[in-house]
């Protein structure tokens, strides 16, 4: 009996020994448990904050992405109404100066023609006033009588055939004053409203300044800017792909594989980045940029036909010329663009203007030459 009760209370006193050795051992294993599960918290609020405010900036950029693109299809629209209207003044003061000279003209015949109507009405109001019953009753010689009567005929007939010459002139004159001021009134008209395009065009630019600014200072990342080159890369391959199907409808063009290093570049300009040089990361140019002056005039380096005339992400305002045979040229960042989908271009023609759209900070034109959807290095075919 007393064994087992002596045995009893070993195993009691063994059992507190090892409780109170495991909770002496388990406190601390039980705080950095503690202690992981609150950073595993704070990690996890950390990322939740992080991606909140990755796509908050991404919502911001969307939308100054998209204020810059309203600015530069505004500045394009109005760009196109200055030019318009410079050409239609150019036009009206053409006109204007023809009417002036046309109003010399008949001022001069006005004043001729009333000089000599003048001069045959003193000769005869020199000569009396005869009429034919006069003359018949003078009983003069009837030979005589009627060479009177044929030269007072002719001289009459003259004076009539002036004064209708004399009227017409006036009718002339009084259309050519009124043409005059009608497109003196269409010249004032254009004066006005170019004065409020170039106002408007100045008021775009410096919108288009303010979302640039405040697109640079939603700074990105090395990895976000790399993603969104190569989300602006596929951008572009897909409009590439989905024009090749109105490529197919062009009427013949003979392509530019005969033409390599014959053809003149789009624009005068420096060449600031080239083609196959790193652009960011990974991604490489895919054709060059060439430096010029706002408004410059882009031309088309090939017969073509425009299969995209538009605003695309990263580009800014593109034209994309088909030359056939799986050719085709674009040309990006314009100011304006001048043809419109569906035309076709001559080599040399004006296709738009130098600009700095899709958020470039300098006038540039950025320019490719792709054969079959790959894009080539433009200086084989330009010098």
């Amino acid at each position: 009996m007393k064994l087992r009760y002596l045995f009893r209370n070993t195993i009691s006193l063994y059992t507190l020994l090892c409780v109170f050795a495991f909770s002496c051992s388990a406190e601390p294993f039980f705080n950095n448990q503690n202690t992981t599960n609150e950073k595993l918290k704070n990690v996890k609020s950390e990322i939740s904050d992080a991606k909140s405010q990755l796509k908050n900036v991404n919502k911001r950029r969307n939308s100054l992405e998209n204020q810059l693109k309203e600015s530069d299809i505004s500045i394009s629209s109005i760009t196109a109404k200055i030019q318009q209207n410079n050409k239609n003044k150019s036009e009206i003061q053409n006109k204007l100066k023809k009417l002036e000279q046309e109003k010399i003209i008949l001022i001069t015949s006005k004043q001729r023609q009333e000089k000599l109507l003048a001069k045959q009405l003193r000769a005869a109001y020199s000569a009396g006033h005869h009429d034919y019953i006069m003359l018949l009753l003078n009983q003069k010689d009837p030979a005589t009588i009627q060479r009177t009567i044929t030269n007072y005929q002719y001289v009459n007939n003259a004076r009539i055939k002036e004064i209708d010459s004399f009227k017409q002139t006036i009718n002339e004159l009084v259309v050519v004053e009124e043409e005059h001021r009608t497109q003196s009134i269409a010249l004032d008209k254009i004066t006005i409203d170019l004065i409020a395009n170039k106002k408007s065009l100045e008021k775009n630019k410096d919108k288009r300044t303010a979302t640039l600014a405040l697109i640079k200072k939603e700074q990105l990342s090395t990895e976000q800017q790399l993603n969104q080159l190569v989300a602006e890369e596929k951008s572009l391959k897909y409009t590439l792909e989905k024009i090749q199907t109105l490529a197919k409808s062009s009427k013949k063009l003979n392509g530019l594989a005969k033409l390599k290093r014959k053809l003149k570049w789009p624009v005068a300009g420096k060449i600031v980045h080239s083609f196959g040089t790193q652009k960011h990361g990974y991604i490489k140019w895919k054709g060059v940029l060439l430096r010029a002056k706002t408004g410059q005039q882009v031309k088309s380096i090939a017969n073509g036909k425009v299969l995209f005339s538009d605003w695309l992400k990263g580009y800014g305002l593109v034209t994309i010329i088909d030359h056939g045979k799986g050719y085709m040229s674009l040309y990006g960042h314009n100011q304006t663009l001048l043809k419109k989908v569906g035309d076709y271009v001559e080599q040399g023609e004006p296709i738009s203007l130098v600009g700095q759209s899709g958020g470039q900070s300098e006038p540039a034109l950025y320019f490719e030459v792709r054969s079959s959807g790959q894009a080539q290095n433009p200086k084989l075919w330009c010098r």
